[in-house]
Protein backbone atom coordinates (compact mmCIF):
# COMPACT_ATOMS: atom_id res chain seq x y z
CA UNK A 1 0.00 0.00 0.00
CA UNK A 2 2.97 2.27 0.53
CA UNK A 3 4.74 1.82 -2.15
CA UNK A 4 1.07 2.29 -4.11
CA UNK A 5 0.67 5.59 -2.86
CA UNK A 6 4.46 7.04 -3.11
CA UNK A 7 3.95 8.45 -6.19
CA UNK A 8 1.85 10.61 -4.26
CA UNK A 9 3.86 11.07 -1.49
CA UNK A 10 6.93 11.46 -2.88
CA UNK A 11 6.27 14.49 -4.82
CA UNK A 12 4.85 16.61 -1.29
CA UNK A 13 7.82 15.03 1.04
CA UNK A 14 11.12 15.64 -0.73
CA UNK A 15 10.07 19.30 -1.71
CA UNK A 16 9.07 20.44 1.91
CA UNK A 17 12.60 18.52 3.34
CA UNK A 18 14.52 20.68 0.79
CA UNK A 19 12.61 23.50 1.63
CA UNK A 20 13.10 23.03 5.58
CA UNK A 21 17.04 22.07 5.31
CA UNK A 22 19.50 24.62 6.03
CA UNK A 23 20.74 26.46 3.14
CA UNK A 24 24.29 25.41 3.85
CA UNK A 25 23.28 21.76 3.63
CA UNK A 26 23.39 21.88 -0.79
CA UNK A 27 26.33 22.57 -1.10
CA UNK A 28 26.49 25.46 -2.94
CA UNK A 29 27.94 28.46 -1.22
CA UNK A 30 25.80 31.60 -0.79
CA UNK A 31 22.40 29.55 -1.82
CA UNK A 32 19.10 32.07 -1.08
CA UNK A 33 16.40 31.20 -0.04
CA UNK A 34 14.46 32.36 -3.18
CA UNK A 35 16.78 29.48 -4.85
CA UNK A 36 16.07 27.04 -2.20
CA UNK A 37 12.32 27.08 -2.53
CA UNK A 38 12.54 26.76 -7.08
CA UNK A 39 14.73 24.04 -6.28
CA UNK A 40 12.19 22.60 -4.35
CA UNK A 41 9.27 23.45 -6.88
CA UNK A 42 11.90 21.84 -9.73
CA UNK A 43 12.18 18.54 -7.52
CA UNK A 44 8.09 18.47 -7.47
CA UNK A 45 7.53 19.49 -11.20
CA UNK A 46 9.80 16.07 -11.78
CA UNK A 47 8.85 14.03 -9.61
CA UNK A 48 5.37 14.69 -10.56
CA UNK A 49 6.22 15.13 -14.63
CA UNK A 50 7.51 10.94 -14.08
CA UNK A 51 5.59 9.76 -11.32
CA UNK A 52 2.15 11.45 -12.80
CA UNK A 53 0.17 11.86 -9.51
CA UNK A 54 -1.76 14.26 -10.97
CA UNK A 55 -1.99 15.28 -14.93
CA UNK A 56 1.29 16.50 -16.50
CA UNK A 57 -0.49 19.46 -17.67
CA UNK A 58 -1.97 20.17 -13.77
CA UNK A 59 1.93 20.03 -12.58
CA UNK A 60 2.52 23.09 -15.07
CA UNK A 61 -0.17 25.19 -13.63
CA UNK A 62 1.14 23.72 -9.70
CA UNK A 63 4.56 25.42 -10.90
CA UNK A 64 3.13 28.60 -11.47
CA UNK A 65 1.14 28.58 -8.96
CA UNK A 66 3.80 27.93 -6.56
CA UNK A 67 6.14 30.30 -8.06
CA UNK A 68 3.43 33.01 -7.42
CA UNK A 69 3.13 32.64 -3.86
CA UNK A 70 6.67 31.78 -3.26
CA UNK A 71 8.65 33.28 -5.29
CA UNK A 72 6.89 36.30 -6.81
CA UNK A 73 7.33 39.98 -5.78
CA UNK A 74 3.30 39.55 -4.42
CA UNK A 75 3.51 36.43 -2.98
CA UNK A 76 2.74 35.36 0.79
CA UNK A 77 3.49 37.76 3.58
CA UNK A 78 6.43 35.21 4.49
CA UNK A 79 8.05 34.63 1.44
CA UNK A 80 9.04 38.11 1.09
CA UNK A 81 9.48 39.52 4.25
CA UNK A 82 13.49 38.74 4.52
CA UNK A 83 16.07 40.37 4.23
CA UNK A 84 16.66 40.98 0.63
CA UNK A 85 20.81 39.47 0.95
CA UNK A 86 19.13 36.38 2.53
CA UNK A 87 15.77 36.17 0.87
CA UNK A 88 17.68 36.72 -2.95
CA UNK A 89 15.86 37.99 -5.73
CA UNK A 90 12.20 38.00 -5.95
CA UNK A 91 10.66 37.51 -9.37
CA UNK A 92 7.71 39.84 -10.88
CA UNK A 93 4.66 38.25 -10.54
CA UNK A 94 3.87 39.72 -13.89
CA UNK A 95 6.68 37.72 -15.60
CA UNK A 96 4.98 34.95 -14.20
CA UNK A 97 1.71 35.58 -15.03
CA UNK A 98 3.17 36.18 -18.71
CA UNK A 99 4.19 32.28 -19.31
CA UNK A 100 0.67 32.03 -20.01
CA UNK A 101 0.80 34.03 -23.09
CA UNK A 102 4.23 33.90 -24.18
CA UNK A 103 5.11 34.12 -28.05
CA UNK A 104 6.21 30.97 -27.77
CA UNK A 105 2.09 29.78 -26.53
CA UNK A 106 0.63 31.80 -28.98
CA UNK A 107 2.75 30.22 -32.35
CA UNK A 108 1.47 27.15 -31.00
CA UNK A 109 -2.37 28.71 -31.04
CA UNK A 110 -1.95 29.59 -34.34
CA UNK A 111 -1.02 25.87 -35.18
CA UNK A 112 -4.31 24.70 -33.41
CA UNK A 113 -6.71 26.85 -35.33
CA UNK A 114 -4.99 25.74 -38.54
CA UNK A 115 -5.42 22.18 -37.77
CA UNK A 116 -8.90 22.34 -36.24
CA UNK A 117 -9.74 24.59 -39.49
CA UNK A 118 -8.19 22.10 -41.65
CA UNK A 119 -10.20 19.01 -40.15
CA UNK A 120 -13.31 20.72 -39.79
CA UNK A 121 -12.98 21.50 -43.76
CA UNK A 122 -11.91 18.29 -44.44
CA UNK A 123 -8.38 19.35 -45.82
CA UNK A 124 -6.40 16.90 -44.15
CA UNK A 125 -8.35 13.84 -45.44
CA UNK A 126 -8.61 15.06 -48.60
CA UNK A 127 -5.04 16.09 -48.94
CA UNK A 128 -4.45 12.64 -47.90
CA UNK A 129 -6.34 11.63 -50.83
CA UNK A 130 -4.63 13.32 -53.60
CA UNK A 131 -0.99 12.92 -52.03
CA UNK A 132 -1.27 8.98 -51.40
CA UNK A 133 -2.41 8.36 -55.15
CA UNK A 134 1.12 8.26 -56.87
CA UNK A 135 2.24 5.65 -54.48
CA UNK A 136 0.36 2.82 -56.67
CA UNK A 137 -0.53 -0.31 -54.94
CA UNK A 138 2.43 -2.35 -53.55
CA UNK A 139 2.60 -2.43 -49.84
CA UNK A 140 6.20 -0.80 -49.21
CA UNK A 141 5.55 2.37 -51.42
CA UNK A 142 1.79 2.90 -49.99
CA UNK A 143 3.27 2.45 -46.44
CA UNK A 144 6.25 4.88 -47.83
CA UNK A 145 3.41 7.37 -49.14
CA UNK A 146 1.50 6.82 -45.48
CA UNK A 147 4.80 7.77 -43.68
CA UNK A 148 5.22 10.66 -45.77
CA UNK A 149 1.79 12.45 -45.56
CA UNK A 150 1.85 11.63 -41.91
CA UNK A 151 4.82 13.53 -41.20
CA UNK A 152 4.31 16.38 -43.80
CA UNK A 153 0.89 17.15 -41.60
CA UNK A 154 2.86 16.47 -38.34
CA UNK A 155 4.61 19.35 -38.98
CA UNK A 156 1.94 21.51 -38.90
CA UNK A 157 -0.38 19.56 -36.95
CA UNK A 158 -0.96 17.84 -33.75
CA UNK A 159 1.07 14.71 -33.78
CA UNK A 160 -1.90 12.83 -31.94
CA UNK A 161 -4.77 14.05 -34.27
CA UNK A 162 -2.50 13.30 -37.07
CA UNK A 163 -2.02 9.59 -35.68
CA UNK A 164 -5.86 9.21 -34.81
CA UNK A 165 -6.83 10.41 -38.45
CA UNK A 166 -4.30 8.47 -40.61
CA UNK A 167 -5.02 5.10 -38.13
CA UNK A 168 -8.62 5.61 -38.96
CA UNK A 169 -7.98 5.45 -42.86
CA UNK A 170 -5.65 2.43 -41.83
CA UNK A 171 -8.08 0.08 -40.42
CA UNK A 172 -9.36 -1.09 -43.57
CA UNK A 173 -5.74 -1.43 -45.34
CA UNK A 174 -5.25 -3.20 -42.09
CA UNK A 175 -7.95 -6.06 -42.17
CA UNK A 176 -6.70 -7.35 -45.52
CA UNK A 177 -3.44 -8.37 -43.88
CA UNK A 178 -3.54 -11.87 -42.47
CA UNK A 179 -3.12 -12.55 -38.69
CA UNK A 180 0.67 -13.88 -39.14
CA UNK A 181 1.48 -11.21 -41.99
CA UNK A 182 4.37 -8.90 -40.67
CA UNK A 183 3.23 -6.16 -42.80
CA UNK A 184 0.71 -5.33 -40.60
CA UNK A 185 2.70 -4.56 -37.98
CA UNK A 186 4.86 -2.07 -40.42
CA UNK A 187 1.71 -0.63 -41.83
CA UNK A 188 0.80 0.47 -37.83
CA UNK A 189 4.05 1.04 -36.51
CA UNK A 190 4.51 3.52 -39.53
CA UNK A 191 2.01 5.99 -38.06
CA UNK A 192 3.48 6.97 -34.91
CA UNK A 193 6.96 6.45 -36.22
CA UNK A 194 6.43 9.02 -38.91
CA UNK A 195 4.33 11.49 -36.78
CA UNK A 196 6.77 11.30 -34.25
CA UNK A 197 9.60 12.22 -36.32
CA UNK A 198 7.87 14.84 -38.56
CA UNK A 199 6.83 16.95 -35.77
CA UNK A 200 10.70 17.57 -35.54
CA UNK A 201 10.59 19.63 -39.02
CA UNK A 202 8.90 23.33 -37.25
CA UNK A 203 9.07 25.10 -34.63
CA UNK A 204 5.20 24.11 -34.41
CA UNK A 205 5.58 20.84 -34.93
CA UNK A 206 5.84 19.72 -30.89
CA UNK A 207 6.14 20.97 -27.61
CA UNK A 208 9.75 20.72 -27.38
CA UNK A 209 10.48 22.89 -30.34
CA UNK A 210 8.73 25.69 -28.75
CA UNK A 211 10.47 25.35 -25.54
CA UNK A 212 13.60 25.36 -26.91
CA UNK A 213 12.59 28.94 -29.00
CA UNK A 214 12.86 29.99 -25.52
CA UNK A 215 16.50 29.88 -25.26
CA UNK A 216 17.78 30.19 -28.72
CA UNK A 217 17.43 34.13 -28.82
CA UNK A 218 19.93 37.22 -29.84
CA UNK A 219 22.92 35.78 -31.98
CA UNK A 220 21.43 32.28 -31.44
CA UNK A 221 17.78 32.99 -32.51
CA UNK A 222 16.37 31.06 -34.97
CA UNK A 223 13.88 32.06 -38.06
CA UNK A 224 11.30 29.48 -38.72
CA UNK A 225 12.98 29.21 -42.35
CA UNK A 226 15.70 28.52 -40.25
CA UNK A 227 14.55 25.84 -38.00
CA UNK A 228 12.85 23.90 -41.48
CA UNK A 229 16.21 24.14 -43.36
CA UNK A 230 17.76 22.31 -40.59
CA UNK A 231 14.76 20.12 -39.79
CA UNK A 232 13.35 18.85 -43.27
CA UNK A 233 16.69 17.32 -44.14
CA UNK A 234 16.69 15.39 -40.70
CA UNK A 235 13.24 14.49 -40.66
CA UNK A 236 13.62 13.34 -45.05
CA UNK A 237 16.71 11.12 -44.02
CA UNK A 238 15.09 9.40 -40.97
CA UNK A 239 11.80 8.62 -42.50
CA UNK A 240 13.86 6.77 -45.34
CA UNK A 241 15.90 4.97 -42.78
CA UNK A 242 12.30 4.17 -40.84
CA UNK A 243 10.91 3.21 -44.33
CA UNK A 244 13.99 0.81 -44.76
CA UNK A 245 13.59 -0.52 -41.28
CA UNK A 246 10.01 -1.06 -40.84
CA UNK A 247 10.05 -2.82 -44.58
CA UNK A 248 13.22 -5.18 -42.94
CA UNK A 249 12.30 -6.08 -39.65
CA UNK A 250 8.33 -6.68 -40.73
CA UNK A 251 8.23 -7.80 -44.52
CA UNK A 252 4.37 -7.86 -45.98
CA UNK A 253 3.46 -11.03 -47.12
CA UNK A 254 0.34 -9.44 -49.83
CA UNK A 255 1.34 -7.96 -53.17
CA UNK A 256 -1.17 -5.07 -53.22
CA UNK A 257 -3.32 -3.38 -51.39
CA UNK A 258 -5.72 -0.77 -51.73
CA UNK A 259 -6.50 2.55 -50.38
CA UNK A 260 -10.01 3.46 -50.22
CA UNK A 261 -10.38 6.77 -49.20
CA UNK A 262 -14.04 9.10 -50.35
CA UNK A 263 -14.27 12.72 -50.08
CA UNK A 264 -13.65 16.17 -52.56
CA UNK A 265 -12.64 19.12 -51.77
CA UNK A 266 -15.28 22.03 -50.50
CA UNK A 267 -15.71 24.66 -52.65
CA UNK A 268 -17.84 26.93 -50.18
CA UNK A 269 -16.15 30.23 -49.69
CA UNK A 270 -15.12 29.57 -46.20
CA UNK A 271 -13.64 26.74 -46.97
CA UNK A 272 -11.67 28.30 -50.03
CA UNK A 273 -10.51 30.96 -47.44
CA UNK A 274 -9.20 28.29 -45.03
CA UNK A 275 -7.39 27.11 -47.60
CA UNK A 276 -6.22 30.22 -48.59
CA UNK A 277 -4.84 31.18 -44.61
CA UNK A 278 -3.63 28.00 -44.61
CA UNK A 279 -1.22 28.67 -47.64
CA UNK A 280 -0.44 32.14 -46.37
CA UNK A 281 0.75 31.79 -42.92
CA UNK A 282 2.84 29.25 -44.25
CA UNK A 283 4.11 30.81 -46.89
CA UNK A 284 4.58 34.05 -44.30
CA UNK A 285 6.38 31.77 -41.81
CA UNK A 286 9.05 30.67 -44.41
CA UNK A 287 9.50 34.37 -46.01
CA UNK A 288 10.10 36.05 -42.43
CA UNK A 289 13.56 37.70 -43.74
CA UNK A 290 11.55 39.07 -46.71
CA UNK A 291 8.33 40.92 -44.82
CA UNK A 292 9.74 41.41 -41.32
CA UNK A 293 7.17 39.77 -39.02
CA UNK A 294 8.56 37.20 -36.75
CA UNK A 295 6.58 33.83 -36.84
CA UNK A 296 4.77 34.86 -33.50
CA UNK A 297 3.23 37.67 -34.93
CA UNK A 298 2.40 35.61 -38.31
CA UNK A 299 0.83 32.91 -36.21
CA UNK A 300 -1.41 35.46 -35.23
CA UNK A 301 -3.46 35.84 -38.61
CA UNK A 302 -5.07 32.15 -39.06
CA UNK A 303 -6.65 33.03 -35.31
CA UNK A 304 -7.68 36.70 -35.88
CA UNK A 305 -8.92 35.35 -39.74
CA UNK A 306 -11.10 32.34 -38.88
CA UNK A 307 -12.21 34.16 -35.57
CA UNK A 308 -13.78 37.24 -37.41
CA UNK A 309 -15.08 34.89 -40.20
CA UNK A 310 -17.03 32.38 -37.75
CA UNK A 311 -14.78 29.79 -39.50
CA UNK A 312 -13.74 28.89 -35.93
CA UNK A 313 -16.19 28.78 -33.25
CA UNK A 314 -16.65 29.09 -29.69
CA UNK A 315 -17.47 25.36 -29.83
CA UNK A 316 -13.53 24.55 -31.85
CA UNK A 317 -12.36 26.41 -29.04
CA UNK A 318 -13.39 23.35 -26.59
CA UNK A 319 -11.24 21.57 -29.40
CA UNK A 320 -8.14 23.29 -28.94
CA UNK A 321 -5.45 21.11 -26.85
CA UNK A 322 -5.60 23.74 -23.70
CA UNK A 323 -3.04 21.10 -22.07
CA UNK A 324 -0.36 21.06 -24.44
CA UNK A 325 -0.64 24.87 -24.06
CA UNK A 326 0.12 24.78 -19.95
CA UNK A 327 2.14 22.04 -20.15
CA UNK A 328 4.63 24.42 -22.33
CA UNK A 329 4.10 27.22 -20.21
CA UNK A 330 5.05 25.46 -17.67
CA UNK A 331 8.15 24.74 -18.74
CA UNK A 332 8.84 28.88 -19.54
CA UNK A 333 7.82 29.68 -15.73
CA UNK A 334 10.11 26.78 -14.79
CA UNK A 335 12.93 28.29 -16.90
CA UNK A 336 12.04 31.49 -16.08
CA UNK A 337 12.63 30.63 -12.29
CA UNK A 338 16.04 29.06 -12.72
CA UNK A 339 17.31 31.73 -14.57
CA UNK A 340 16.47 34.85 -12.92
CA UNK A 341 16.70 34.17 -9.67
CA UNK A 342 20.28 32.65 -10.61
CA UNK A 343 20.22 28.91 -9.27
CA UNK A 344 20.65 27.76 -12.83
CA UNK A 345 23.86 29.59 -12.94
CA UNK A 346 25.39 28.79 -9.49
CA UNK A 347 24.34 24.87 -9.87
CA UNK A 348 26.57 24.76 -13.08
CA UNK A 349 29.32 26.58 -11.62
CA UNK A 350 28.95 24.29 -8.69
CA UNK A 351 29.38 21.13 -11.26
CA UNK A 352 32.96 21.17 -12.84
CA UNK A 353 31.55 20.25 -16.15
CA UNK A 354 34.52 22.59 -17.48
CA UNK A 355 36.92 19.79 -16.84
CA UNK A 356 34.62 17.38 -19.29
CA UNK A 357 35.48 17.64 -23.01
CA UNK A 358 32.71 19.67 -24.92
CA UNK A 359 31.50 16.67 -27.06
CA UNK A 360 31.18 14.44 -23.70
CA UNK A 361 28.70 17.15 -22.59
CA UNK A 362 26.41 17.47 -26.23
CA UNK A 363 26.17 13.43 -26.38
CA UNK A 364 25.87 13.18 -22.79
CA UNK A 365 22.65 15.55 -22.31
CA UNK A 366 21.01 14.45 -25.63
CA UNK A 367 21.26 10.37 -23.95
CA UNK A 368 20.08 11.23 -20.84
CA UNK A 369 17.34 13.46 -22.69
CA UNK A 370 16.53 10.71 -24.71
CA UNK A 371 16.07 8.10 -22.11
CA UNK A 372 14.26 10.33 -20.49
CA UNK A 373 11.87 11.00 -23.01
CA UNK A 374 11.08 7.39 -23.36
CA UNK A 375 9.83 6.78 -19.64
CA UNK A 376 8.01 10.54 -19.65
CA UNK A 377 6.21 13.38 -21.64
CA UNK A 378 9.27 14.67 -24.01
CA UNK A 379 7.62 18.07 -23.67
CA UNK A 380 8.44 17.44 -19.52
CA UNK A 381 11.92 16.25 -20.26
CA UNK A 382 12.75 18.75 -22.75
CA UNK A 383 10.94 21.41 -19.62
CA UNK A 384 13.73 19.81 -17.27
CA UNK A 385 16.72 19.78 -19.40
CA UNK A 386 16.41 23.15 -21.16
CA UNK A 387 17.11 25.94 -18.49
CA UNK A 388 20.19 23.73 -17.47
CA UNK A 389 21.47 23.37 -20.75
CA UNK A 390 20.83 26.67 -21.81
CA UNK A 391 22.91 28.14 -18.80
CA UNK A 392 25.31 25.72 -19.02
CA UNK A 393 26.00 26.69 -23.16
CA UNK A 394 26.34 30.30 -22.30
CA UNK A 395 29.03 29.79 -19.44
CA UNK A 396 30.96 26.83 -21.68
CA UNK A 397 33.62 29.08 -24.18
CA UNK A 398 34.81 25.58 -24.89
CA UNK A 399 31.65 24.31 -26.70
CA UNK A 400 32.26 27.61 -28.99
CA UNK A 401 34.43 25.66 -31.85
CA UNK A 402 31.57 23.05 -31.76
CA UNK A 403 28.73 25.13 -32.55
CA UNK A 404 28.40 26.93 -28.81
CA UNK A 405 25.19 27.20 -27.03
CA UNK A 406 22.87 26.37 -30.01
CA UNK A 407 23.76 23.06 -31.15
CA UNK A 408 23.72 22.04 -27.31
CA UNK A 409 20.33 23.19 -26.97
CA UNK A 410 19.32 21.62 -30.42
CA UNK A 411 20.58 18.43 -30.16
CA UNK A 412 18.89 18.07 -26.53
CA UNK A 413 15.73 19.39 -28.33
CA UNK A 414 16.05 16.97 -31.37
CA UNK A 415 16.69 14.05 -28.58
CA UNK A 416 13.41 14.68 -27.12
CA UNK A 417 11.47 13.82 -30.27
CA UNK A 418 13.23 11.08 -30.74
CA UNK A 419 12.10 9.07 -27.42
CA UNK A 420 9.22 7.22 -28.87
CA UNK A 421 10.35 3.39 -27.84
CA UNK A 422 7.54 2.14 -25.40
CA UNK A 423 3.38 2.85 -25.65
CA UNK A 424 3.71 5.28 -22.88
CA UNK A 425 6.39 7.32 -24.75
CA UNK A 426 4.71 9.57 -26.91
CA UNK A 427 0.27 10.29 -27.46
CA UNK A 428 0.91 8.52 -30.78
CA UNK A 429 2.74 5.65 -29.52
CA UNK A 430 -0.27 5.02 -26.97
CA UNK A 431 -3.12 5.00 -30.28
CA UNK A 432 -1.03 2.90 -32.68
CA UNK A 433 0.05 0.52 -29.79
CA UNK A 434 -4.41 0.39 -28.74
CA UNK A 435 -5.23 -0.66 -32.09
CA UNK A 436 -3.93 -4.29 -30.65
CA UNK A 437 -1.50 -4.90 -34.22
CA UNK A 438 1.58 -3.75 -32.21
CA UNK A 439 3.40 -5.74 -29.01
CA UNK A 440 5.79 -3.63 -27.32
CA UNK A 441 8.86 -5.51 -27.75
CA UNK A 442 7.84 -4.77 -31.42
CA UNK A 443 7.66 -0.76 -30.72
CA UNK A 444 10.71 -1.20 -28.33
CA UNK A 445 13.09 -2.46 -30.91
CA UNK A 446 12.06 0.10 -33.68
CA UNK A 447 12.17 2.80 -30.97
CA UNK A 448 15.41 2.06 -30.05
CA UNK A 449 17.03 1.94 -33.39
CA UNK A 450 15.67 4.95 -34.55
CA UNK A 451 16.34 6.63 -31.24
CA UNK A 452 20.19 6.18 -31.67
CA UNK A 453 20.23 6.48 -35.08
CA UNK A 454 18.79 9.62 -34.54
CA UNK A 455 21.17 10.93 -32.18
CA UNK A 456 23.71 10.10 -34.55
CA UNK A 457 22.33 11.53 -37.60
CA UNK A 458 21.93 14.84 -35.71
CA UNK A 459 25.39 15.18 -34.27
CA UNK A 460 26.39 15.06 -38.03
CA UNK A 461 24.15 17.24 -39.39
CA UNK A 462 25.30 20.02 -36.74
CA UNK A 463 28.74 19.51 -36.99
CA UNK A 464 28.57 19.42 -40.84
CA UNK A 465 26.49 22.90 -40.55
CA UNK A 466 28.69 24.23 -38.03
CA UNK A 467 31.94 23.52 -40.56
CA UNK A 468 29.95 25.50 -43.13
CA UNK A 469 28.91 27.87 -41.63
CA UNK A 470 25.69 27.57 -42.52
CA UNK A 471 22.73 28.71 -40.15
CA UNK A 472 24.88 27.78 -37.13
CA UNK A 473 27.17 30.31 -36.22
Amino acid sequence: MIKKNLKYILPILLPLIIILLPADSFGLAGLTLVEQRVMAIFVMAALCWVLEPIPIYATSVLIIVLELLLISDHGLWFATNDTPQLQGHLLSQTDIMATFASPIIMLFLGGFFLAIASTKYRLDINLARVLLRPFGHQPKYVMLGIMLITAVFSMFMSNTATTAMMLSILTPVLALFGDKDMGKIAFALSVPVAANIGGIATPIGTPPNAVALKYLVNENSVSFAEWMAMGVPFVAVMLLLAWLLLNHLFPASVNAIKLDIEGTFLKTPKAWLVYGTFLLTIILWLLGDLHGMSSYVVAMLPVAIFSIFNIISKEDLKHISWDVLWLVSGGIALGLALDKTGLAARTIEAIPFHHFHPLVLIVGASMLCLLMANFMSNTASANLLLPLVATLGASMHSLLPYGGQMVLILSVTFAASLGMSLPVSTPPNALAYASGHIRSSQMLKVGVILGISGLLISFSMFFVLHQLGVIIN
